[in-house]
């Protein structure tokens, strides 16, 4: 199974984010490193369309799960995406039900959306339909899309019953960053009014079978161990200064 179909069949998957590397052999190094998916972030990230392409082309054939957050609610990113090849969309800043309903149709097919549909491109490895009636292939790729909606502004947080009722949806994803500072704390996680947030879209998620998502420090993923079932932590930035700094540690050894 996909990492989409083993989240949505209530397993755990666990990733990174990447904004910095573009080659599609990053997609083997997290398959070697025993990651289940990666999600290239173009809100913060400067990859094109072309650069995503190709690295999904490589995860797809690698079996790492590619997903990507898209700088924001529009069909031009989020249909493109999807064709290109990747299996899940993050959309940044969802806060009304109003836009979570909007973020579906455009990312899934009917009925359960209204995306346009392109069969032959990187959403089917470039081979079509392969026989399937047209209905048959929409169900099917709806079944291997992600709809994560990133929760992360103290209006979605108020209006969270209402977008975890939104059929289509997949996953509620916390980003801590923006939620602390749309609720006057930026950084303070620790706070117990930001971390009763959190848990109020924990629990949302619970309620309507989505799945729970936090892309923190280990402080919120130790909070939440065992009810987060898509785990991300870092980011492919980090990791490579980290495992720099080693190297200039292990070198200094002999000085």
């Amino acid at each position: 199974m996909t990492a989409v179909e083993r989240l949505k069949n209530g397993e755990v998957i666990k990733g990174t984010l990447a904004r910095l590397i573009r080659v599609p052999g990053v997609a083997l190094v997290a398959k070697a490193a025993g990651l289940d998916f990666l999600l290239f972030d173009m809100e913060h990230g400067s990859y094109s369309f072309e650069t995503l392409s190709d690295i999904a082309a490589a995860s797809r054939a690698a079996g790492v799960g590619i997903f990507c957050r898209v700088p924001e609610l529009r069909k031009s990113y989020i249909s493109r995406a999807l064709d290109s090849g990747v299996e899940g969309v993050m959309v940044p800043m969802v806060s009304t039900k109003e836009q979570a309903e909007e973020f579906v149709r455009l990312a899934k097919y009917q009925p359960v959306g209204e995306r346009g549909l392109g069969s032959n491109g990187g959403l089917s490895d470039y081979a079509g339909m392969q026989g399937l009636k047209t209905q048959a292939f929409m169900d099917a790729q709806n079944a291997r899309t992600l709809a994560i909606a990133q929760i992360e502004t103290a209006e979605a947080v108020e209006n969270i019953e209402e977008i975890a009722s939104v059929k289509g949806l997949d996953v509620l994803l916390i980003g801590p960053n923006d939620l602390s500072i749309s609720m006057g704390m930026p950084g303070a996680y620790d706070n117990p009014e930001f971390l009763d947030a959190i848990e109020k879209v924990c629990k949302a998620a619970e309620k309507n079978h989505l799945a729970f998502s936090v892309h923190g420090p280990m402080s919120l993923q130790t909070h939440w161990k065992g009810r987060i079932r898509m785990q991300m932590f870092s980011m492919d930035i980090d990791v490579l200064t980290n495992g720099f700094k080693n190297v200039k540690k292990e070198l200094s050894a002999l000085d």
